[in-house]
């Protein structure tokens, strides 16, 4: 049996090591799934809208969680997942109008009763439930994450396709960041923001983009998707959605 130099064995391990931390599973699956974003294809931001089928399906003001206007000027975009294997983004929309998703108002915690977000994305569709100038309830109570961010929960519900979610989640967020001139370290999952009270205060979502609960290859790779998205943006009329 040969026995190979230590230097080579230190540089044929070193590959390896690289090798296997280049890409995880899940991303190479979706990169398989979707291909690399075209970033030759320019559109206009009313274009990205389109692609990403936007619907606007409203709380009603007044009612639910919009009981009280509460006016937001975004600073950030907080991707979650719903952890719903049955509800799509038309059942979640309904859910929303009906104050079906109900939470207890405390002190320190959820401020209006109810859960209550901007946009729901699956493969197909992205519903806009709230205004973007306008306050949901979906991160950290009364922390940064509600006061100064836009929602987006992702659908992972079955037969859904994943992959096209999160790419049109990706779009859908490259326009936010356009309307309201937020930069991409200002993209952030719902881990980043801590709840008061909670246990564990990081909560483990979007839990497909996440790798023990935390930030890694898989985030760094979709705020990589964004940012080729970005990249696609041309001058054009931009709709305050």
């Amino acid at each position: 049996m040969r026995i190979l130099p230590p230097l080579l064995c230190l540089v044929i391990l070193i590959a390896v090591v690289i090798g296997c931390q280049s890409a995880s599973p899940r991303v190479s699956g979706w990169e398989a799934r979707l291909g690399p974003v075209p970033v030759e294809h320019k559109v206009q931001p009313v274009g990205m809208l389109q692609e990403v089928r936007l619907k606007q399906d409203m709380i009603v003001k007044g009612t639910a969680g919009r009981r009280t206007f509460r006016r937001m000027t975004p600073r950030y975009i907080t991707i979650h997942s719903t952890q719903n294997p049955t509800g799509n983004a038309y059942n979640h929309a309904l859910a929303l109008k009906r104050g079906a998703l109900r939470a207890p108002k405390r002190r320190g915690g959820n401020r209006i009763g109810y859960l209550t977000w901007h946009f729901t994305t699956q493969a197909d569709v992205t519903i806009q439930h709230l205004p973007t100038n306008e306050q949901g309830e979906h991160a950290d109570f009364d922390g940064p994450g509600n006061n100064y961010s836009i929602g987006i929960e992702m659908c992972e519900h079955r037969g859904n396709d994943l992959a096209r979610t999160i790419d049109n989640t990706a779009k859908l967020t490259a326009f936010l960041m356009l309307e309201h001139q937020i930069p991409i370290n200002h993209v952030v999952p719902h881990y980043h923001w801590p709840r008061a009270r909670a246990n564990p205060p990081n909560k483990n979502c979007p839990h497909f983009l996440l790798e023990n609960g935390r930030p890694g290859r898989n985030w760094r790779w979709f705020l990589s998707r964004v940012e080729a998205h970005y990249q696609r943006l041309v001058p054009g009329p931009v709709p305050r959605i």
